[in-house]
């Protein structure tokens, strides 16, 4: 609700006490209506079938559903940065959060985002990994990612660490992505991440039927075309030192929205 305030991104997925116990079977009917329809379905299928027996089982499951859907307008929304929420909770470990803003998919400097967000907080290898993790030891797990949704973007940070050390991590943090922001990468920690990116995509993304047919449909619902997996190597390759240091300072030089879960930080050390 901070970040988002009355938008929809504001509300738990998974409803509240009352909102499902509201729910009735017209309800679900009436969203079944809404939201299935041709116009909006996108469809991969992946193994041992030929094209025109795919047509006829396509026909078949939706071949009855209206042409288009009938939802509800949704508007975009810029999350609102530049705060800070303390949720105070009597835990032995804080959660901390941290949003700066994001870059759409369809941006030009989309891939060195990504690149510079996998040397910021990728597993084992990033910035702050080295830094919460494998230095100090405040923290069994932390990650920064890019969130890409329909109508908002943002780069979040997140991570947890025992109360009493909570306000040194968020410091440490703030620290790391300050670096970045002023200085970029090195030449080594770009080649680093291309080499991962594009060595990785073939192990993450098509290593299974399912993984496949999730692929290409993601490739529809985003646009990139049925050419992206034999562009994509390109893309990432082209991408040089001064675009990722570009993207940095965009990107983390703006006040973040800070957001804590536990016991207030003025309790819990210094940092």
């Amino acid at each position: 609700r901070a970040v988002y305030g009355d938008h929809p991104y504001s509300r738990s997925d998974q409803g509240t006490r009352q909102s499902i116990a509201a729910i009735t079977q017209d309800d679900l009917k009436a969203l079944h209506k809404a939201v299935f329809a041709r116009g909006e379905l996108h469809v991969a299928v992946v193994g041992a079938i030929d094209p025109e027996t795919l047509k006829k089982k396509l026909d078949l499951v939706f071949g009855d559903l209206p042409q288009n859907p009938a939802l509800a307008p949704v508007a975009d929304v810029t999350p609102a940065l530049a705060q800070r929420v303390e949720v105070s909770y009597d835990l032995p470990q804080t959660s901390l959060q941290l949003a700066w803003p994001g870059v759409k998919r369809n941006a030009a400097d989309f891939f060195p985002a990504v690149l510079m967000n996998r040397i910021l907080g990728a597993p084992f290898t990033s910035r702050l990994w080295q830094e919460v993790r494998e230095k100090r030891g405040l923290a069994y797990r932390v990650k920064s990612s890019l969130v890409n949704q329909d109508h908002a973007d943002a780069l979040i940070v997140t991570t947890g660490t025992r109360s009493d050390r909570a306000a040194e991590t968020l410091g440490i943090v703030r620290d790391v992505v300050k670096r970045l922001a002023e200085d970029g990468p090195t030449e080594a920690e770009l080649a680093a991440s291309k080499k991962y990116l594009i060595g990785a995509y073939a192990i993450n993304n098509l290593n299974s039927s399912s993984s496949i047919a999730a692929t290409l449909v993601e490739l529809q619902v985003d646009d990139l075309g049925i050419d992206y997996m034999q562009r994509r190597t390109g893309l990432i390759d082209a991408v040089t030192r001064d675009q990722v240091k570009a993207v940095a300072k965009k990107l983390l030089s703006s006040e973040p929205s800070i957001m804590v879960v536990g016991p207030p930080l003025a309790a819990a050390g210094k940092g």
